[in-house]
């Protein structure tokens, strides 16, 4: 079953249930999807979004979410924050399994030799293999210095 398929089953069920948080984080994804179709229409002839920009633009989702969370927390507003990680616990039902610390270093070592990476110039090339292997399984904004340091 695709992503797209997915979150619609569960914007259904949200729907049948009353289950309004939910369905109003089920409703903030699928906008942030449809926002995406559009912005393609005019740069690809592709017409939808694939599940692999599905999962970045969950992972993205997620990483504002808990930034506001910090935030609302730092400012005393813990009914905010609440709200944001709740959000974040509906978001990451789609979201693939993160990888352990050792599966993301095993998983950069690999990268590295895919690429024949030797250098800190091949960091680009590395990324790239690591966020098409691994889009929505690990936090690359960590992941970068990780490979930084094993290029050095």
């Amino acid at each position: 079953m695709t992503m797209r398929a997915r979150l619609t089953e569960a914007l259904k069920t949200a729907m049948k249930e009353k289950a309004a948080a939910r369905l109003s984080t089920l409703r903030l994804i699928n906008a942030a999807i449809k926002d995406r179709d559009i912005a393609l229409r005019g740069i690809s002839e592709k017409t939808e979004v694939s599940d692999e920009d599905i999962l970045g633009i969950l992972g993205k989702m997620v990483k504002q979410r808990q930034e506001s969370a910090r935030a609302y927390e730092e400012g005393g507003r813990l009914e905010l924050a609440e709200k944001e990680l709740a959000e974040v616990t509906v978001i990451e039902e789609f979201l693939p399994r993160q990888l352990s610390g050792d599966e993301v270093e095993n998983a950069i070592v690999a990268a590295i030799a895919e690429v024949g990476a030797d250098s800190i110039r091949d960091m680009g090339r590395v990324m790239a293999v690591l966020k098409g292997k691994y889009t929505g399984q690990m936090d690359f904004g960590a992941v970068g210095p990780m490979v930084k340091a094993r290029l050095s």
